[in-house]
């Protein structure tokens, strides 16, 4: 009453916003802002540089984990009980990778080292950018880039170890994280997520890696939830729902 030219504005922006198409927000429009950024900001420095914060052990080696000479004379399943049996009782997020599935992410991740994960959640997801640094792939979340900018550390680190692949046709694989920010059920969907996408033999779904990588103006948030959604892990990965640590 006391403002009629301020109400009537108000009143104009209601009316913009019922008109806008569905799926268009504020807060779509603030993701893929923060997407670019993210992007730019990763490919300028890595988060592979940032190793030696956060608690992450730098250039961390099979040999600090496991007697490689000693296993050399085993076979691939006896590796792998002796790898899952060693992990089962900690507190963290491990696989044994077949050699030609690791090929297949690492000549990828060669082409496309950076990508937009979705973290299922009660309500909704949280959105994780994945930086490949040699065989590490390190995880920090998009709001840890907003609020850190290039000096954002590393939340989680999936160390790959090749040592064995040509061998023993494995590779294994274990993760460090920062358990302020994650808890092994959120790694462990993230990890999922990685053989999702880098090891999928549906183009569809590796095109969404090439196009963050190579085209991020045409790269759709939404995408990755839809694809997740159809993989099933969207609503496999949620809390509270179990998931395979292989």
């Amino acid at each position: 009453r006391s403002s009629p030219d301020v109400f009537e504005s108000r009143m104009e922006k209601r009316s913009e916003v019922k008109r806008q198409p569905v799926g268009h927000s504020k807060q779509g429009e603030f993701i893929r802002c923060m997407e670019e950024k993210a992007r730019l900001i990763f490919f300028a420095e890595g988060l592979g540089s940032k190793t030696s914060k956060g608690g992450f052990t730098k250039d961390k080696t099979l040999d600090s984990i496991l007697n490689v000479e000693m296993v050399k004379e085993k076979s691939a399943e006896e590796i792998t009980q002796i790898w899952n049996q060693y992990f089962s009782a900690k507190d963290t997020v491990y696989a044994v990778i077949p050699a030609d599935k690791f090929d297949l992410m690492w000549k990828r991740a060669q082409n496309c080292p950076s990508f937009l994960y979705a973290l299922p959640r009660k309500e909704g997801y949280e959105f994780f950018v994945g930086q490949w640094s040699g065989t590490e792939l390190h995880f920090t979340s998009l709001i840890n880039v907003q609020t850190q900018g290039e000096t954002a550390p590393s939340q989680l680190v999936l160390y790959h170890y090749p040592d064995l692949q040509k061998e023993k046709g494995i590779v294994l694989m274990t993760a460090e994280m920062d358990s302020k920010f994650l808890v092994v059920h959120d790694a462990q969907c993230l990890a999922n997520q990685v053989q999702l996408f880098y090891a999928t033999d549906r183009s569809e779904t590796y095109g969404l890696v090439e196009t963050f990588n190579h085209r991020p103006n045409e790269f759709k948030y939404m995408s990755v939830i839809a694809e997740l959604e159809q993989s099933g892990l969207g609503r496999e990965l949620r809390p509270g729902q179990a998931s395979d640590k292989s």
